[in-house]
């Protein structure tokens, strides 16, 4: 796969992940955090603020692997 083709997949997975991500995480916390104290609140927005990381961690990871070179 040609780089600038990767580079451009890896950029639309990782702004469809931020974008689904941040709507999922917000319908959750509004559904129910709303009675909830501020400390699970917060203990909520903390885990789930760091949560994202690990899926863009994978995509940039697959954005790094050097292609296959064809023999």
């Amino acid at each position: 796969m040609p780089i600038r083709l990767k580079k451009l997949i890896g950029m639309f997975l990782l702004v469809a992940l931020v974008i689904i991500y941040a709507l999922v995480a917000s319908i959750f916390a509004v559904a129910r955090l709303s009675e909830s104290g501020p400390l699970v609140q917060f203990l909520f927005f903390l885990f789930s603020g760091l949560l994202w990381v690990l899926p863009a961690m994978g995509i940039i990871k697959w954005l790094m692997l050097e292609p296959r070179v064809k023999r």
